[in-house]
Order: C-alpha cells, then structure tokens, then sequence
C-alpha cells in the first residue's frame, strides 16, 4: 500500500498540466517541466488536482506508485516556487566570477576552472560580506534533478578536505574534522 501515492496533488493558481504519452507537461509562472508517466501508472487531472493511479497490484507497482507522485510533485513545486541550492567556497583565495554563461572558480589549482552553465539552471555568485574569504553560490532552477546534479557537479571542483575543511561545501553541510597525523613519542 503505497500511502505517498494515493495523496492526490492540489494544484496552485496559474499552473497548467497536460498530460500527454509518456509525460506529464506542468508549466506556471516560474517556466515549464515535464515529468515522466512510470510504466504501470495512470495519471488523471481532476477538479484542480493531480491523481495518480497505478494499474497493477506488484511489488514493483506499488514502488512505482509513490516514485511517480513524488516526481510530479516536484515538478509542481518546482514551477511555482523553484529550487535552489547553495555553495560557499572556503579557503584562502578561493573565488568564483561569473563571465557571460560560464563561471570562472580560482580554487588553488595551477589554472582557473571553467564550470558552463547548463540549460534551466542560473548559477548566481556573491560575496559573503561578514565573512573575509568566502564566496558563496546560489544555484537555481525549476527542475530539482538538474538544480541537485550542476550544484553536486561544482561541489565536485573542490570537495573539502577534511584535515583542513577547506573547499567547497554546501550550505548547512556538517563535516567532521580529521585529526593530523600524531608523532612519534
């Protein structure tokens, strides 16, 4: 019994869904998305609400039910409020400029790193103001895989070493720091 399934979407003001073979097309205010329809699920549009309904009674229906909800409720949420996900780069010299469709990252390495930005994805860039040397990046977008996998893929640059916690990590994050090595007597 799939309990996440069963909840039936609502729908906010302003946002349109079509359901076509294989997808599910949401647009509203902050873009569009499409969502797959799972093999085994029958999605319907009723009274302003999103109802999922899966066709079968296997063990791999019922896991699909809940999954394929949850994509669409995603993809709701995603046109109406968006995502986003945060960076700070932490070190000494650790920067990031943004130049046309790309982002520049000087991050200790011997040359600058180019990260493009994908399609559906704005990847803004600031400076933290109370703090000297971080930078912090705010990665948005409608979709929450492609939000999730460019702001995992710039983590990635850099991830933080975990003697010194120097690098990249997201915000809230919680790393634990290694000891050093311990000499001798």
């Amino acid at each position: 019994m799939s309990r996440v399934g069963k909840k039936p979407i609502v729908l906010p003001k302003g946002v349109d869904v079509r359901v076509e073979t294989g997808e599910v097309q949401v647009k509203g205010p902050k873009g569009s998305v499409s969502a797959p329809i799972l093999a085994g699920m029958k999605v319907a549009v009723k009274d302003g609400k999103i109802e999922v309904v899966r066709q079968g009674e296997e063990k791999r229906d019922k896991a699909f039910h809940g999954l394929n909800r949850a994509l669409l409720q995603n993809a709701v949420t995603g046109v109406t409020e968006g995502y986003r996900r945060a960076i700070d780069l932490v070190g000494i010299g650790f920067k990031a400029e943004k130049k046309g469709t790309e982002v520049v990252f000087t991050c200790g390495y011997s040359h600058p790193v180019r990260f493009p930005e994908p399609p559906g994805v704005t990847i803004d860039v600031a400076a933290d103001p109370k703090a000297k040397e971080i930078t912090h990046i705010v990665v948005t977008g409608v979709d929450k895989q492609k939000v999730g996998e460019t702001a995992t893929k710039i983590r990635a640059i850099k991830p933080p070493d975990p003697y010194k916690l120097k690098g990249f990590r997201f915000v809230g994050e919680v790393l634990k720091k290694k000891a050093g090595k311990a000499t001798g007597k």
